[in-house]
């Protein structure tokens, strides 16, 4: 069971903006997608989710069927989740009817308000705040509200946009332990993070995309002692 990306080419319009990538995440684990900025990763997961990507060639494959030609919407349906940079609440709404808001394809909302609990659950902060409206949570509560959105779709796979974005530190080591009690319950996380370190000790395996391609790939605790990541990402 895994979600796998084939030689995948694709941009917005005539701009190419990721060439020939390959990669593949199973349930229950973490995979970092890592690089400057402008490198494509927010693309690549735009590209699997299928969201304004114009895609040349290249294949997305769902435990071995493939999606590459299904909308966004059915991508949902088939276990795909992602969670976008900046984490784009509905401010002016409660932290539930943000929540519900992720749960809008037939399948999750038949379970919205069993779903809704289970957030609360794995999220306390979130279960005291529900009635609250999202914009009055900080940073750190915006941001699991907006992973807990992610999940109430039922998910095997989350695809994650820079989750610790201008967090405090204290924030950024929440963030990532939820990240870790998400693949526990066996869902696949394909983590798209500026934070290096952090990436890397929460991830597996790795992949480094550089000017549009895969520069660097291999296991996590492998590439925080290589000499070219710790230069380039580390200030080593």
């Amino acid at each position: 069971m895994s979600l796998k990306v084939e030689n995948l080419t694709a941009g917005y319009g005539d701009i190419q903006v990721v060439q020939d990538i390959s990669f593949e995440i199973a349930q229950g684990e973490v995979i970092a997608l890592l690089g400057p900025n402008g490198a494509g990763k927010t693309t690549t997961l735009n590209a699997i989710s299928g969201l304004i990507v114009s895609m040349r060639s290249g294949k997305i494959l769902l435990n071995d069927q493939e999606i590459t030609h299904k909308r966004a919407h059915e991508r949902v349906q088939a276990g795909i989740a992602q969670v976008p940079q900046g984490r784009q609440l509905f401010s002016f709404m409660s932290v539930r009817e943000n929540l519900e808001m992720g749960a809008y394809i037939p399948e999750s909302r038949a379970e919205m308000d069993k779903n809704i609990g289970r957030m609360a659950e794995i999220f306390p902060i979130l279960g005291e705040r529900m009635n609250l409206n999202a914009g009055s949570l900080s940073g750190g509560e915006q941001q699991m509200c907006a992973i807990a959105r992610g999940l109430m779709s039922n998910p095997s796979y989350l695809l994650l946009d820079e989750p610790s974005l201008g967090l405090a530190p204290i924030m950024v080591r929440q963030v990532m332990s939820v990240i870790t009690e998400i693949t526990k319950k066996g869902i696949g996380v394909l983590l798209v993070e500026q934070n290096v370190v952090q990436a890397l000790k929460l991830a597996r395996y790795a992949y480094v995309l550089e000017q549009s391609k895969i520069a660097l790939e291999g296991l996590s605790i492998t590439l925080l002692e290589d000499d070219r990541v710790r230069r380039a990402y580390l200030g080593m």
